[in-house]
């Protein structure tokens, strides 16, 4: 089963549930504020795609923090950050055969879903 993490009002979230649904590609949706958001699975995902791609330093939530929040960022100080505030995660995370895909773009996931 294809699963999808992110929160349901963000735009490219809707974009990739809709993309989903058009190709008649079965889904879960974790929606982190609704559904909550795990330490273990956060470390899991960080592990796949790296806390600098998992981070979304260009976001509002993001750049509102404190100046010594956003320095000296590693992997411990920016799960910490993504699980205070998981609009800090770059969305959606989608998990497809145990692979791990981060954003949306139609032709990403044309490939993933074509393999």
């Amino acid at each position: 089963m294809t699963q999808m993490f992110g929160i349901k009002n963000c735009d490219t979230i809707k974009k990739a549930k809709k993309w989903l649904e058009e190709n008649q590609i079965e889904y879960s949706f974790h929606d982190y504020r609704v559904d909550g958001l795990e330490r273990e699975w956060l470390e899991k995902t960080e592990s796949q795609l790296g806390w600098q791609k998992l981070l979304n330093q260009r976001g509002t939530t993001f750049r509102q923090l404190p100046d010594e929040q956003k320095q000296d960022l590693n992997s411990e100080k920016a799960i910490e950050l993504m699980l205070a505030a998981p609009a800090m995660i770059k969305r959606p995370v989608l998990i497809h055969n145990d692979k791990y895909i981060l954003g949306f773009k139609p032709a990403d996931y044309a490939v993933v879903f074509n393999s």
